[in-house]
This record gives C-alpha cells, sequence and structure tokens, in this order.
C-alpha cells in the first residue's frame, strides 16, 4: 500500500545523486532551468524519483565528486534503486549561489527534511510531475520479454 501522507509531487534526480540528498545530505539539488520555468517558484514537500537512466560514466563521475568531498561508503551502481520514489525532502528556497560544495548552478533547489522512503516503482517525468497515475503495477507472470541492449543499465 502507498503511503497516502506522501506528497502528491515528484522531482526526478539522477543517481546517485538521490541517494546523496537521502544519506550524504546534500542540501541543494542543481537544475539549468531558465527565468519562466515555474519550477522556480515551488517551495514545499515533494516526492524524489530516482531516474531510471544512468551512464556507467555518469555514476563514476558523481561518485568520484561524492567520495572528493569526503563522504564514504558510496553505494555500488548494482546497489542504487532506480525507476521511482526513494524519498521525500522539502523545497525551501531556489537560489543562484549557494556556499555548499554541492552547488554547480546555475540554479539550486535548497532542500531540507530529505529521508527515505519505501520504494515505489513509478514511471519520470521532466520537471515536477503528480506520480501516483505514473505507478507502475506489477505485471502479471509470463514469458520473460527480451532485455533491450544500450548504453543505459537496466533496473
Amino acid at each position: 500500500m502507498i503511503d497516502p501522507t506522501l506528497p502528491n509531487l515528484a522531482l526526478s534526480v539522477r543517481q546517485p545523486w538521490t541517494w546523496a540528498i537521502i544519506h550524504a545530505g546534500k542540501p541543494v539539488e542543481n537544475r539549468d532551468w531558465k527565468s519562466g520555468n515555474p519550477g522556480l517558484k515551488f517551495r514545499g514537500p515533494v516526492c524524489l524519483h530516482a531516474s531510471a537512466g544512468m551512464t556507467r560514466a555518469e555514476y563514476t563521475d558523481a561518485r568520484h565528486f561524492i567520495l572528493s568531498i569526503g563522504i564514504p561508503n558510496v553505494p555500488a551502481l548494482e546497489e542504487l534503486r532506480r525507476g521511482g520514489i526513494v524519498g521525500v525532502t522539502t523545497i525551501v528556497d531556489v537560489v543562484t549561489a549557494h556556499d555548499s560544495d554541492w552547488f554547480f548552478g546555475p540554479v539550486g533547489l535548497v532542500l531540507e527534511d530529505s529521508r527515505p522512503v519505501d520504494f515505489i516503482p513509478v514511471v519520470g517525468a521532466l520537471g515536477f510531475f503528480d506520480w501516483r497515475p505514473r505507478v507502475i503495477r506489477a505485471a502479471a507472470p509470463g514469458p520473460a520479454k527480451p532485455r533491450p541492449q544500450g548504453g543505459l543499465f537496466d533496473v
């Protein structure tokens, strides 16, 4: 059963950045949103959706950065949950400068009270999105389908 108290809106973030928000105290999520983007006005609680897509190079670069600022024990690529809701956070501000090592800009969503939740498989979307209609329901048992080959790793 899905917790009815979870926020209705979600924001997709690639791993391992989602892990860093929830488990390593990453206080700001970087975006390249332009001034007219309605997301810049949002404040309040939001679910964190771990994007399904992630290349090995993206993971390696992010892991290297996280380790370089003194955060140990970054999970292995295979251990990171992807393709669903993994946590909640509260967006308390939107800034163009921040004193955190995590800030790359040009825009940062300032986060507080981040915490994990039980994984909920959800199809992601760009920007803030209503995740509840996008929940992936368990498929009926049947023959296994071949997995696509390519640069992204399967969940």
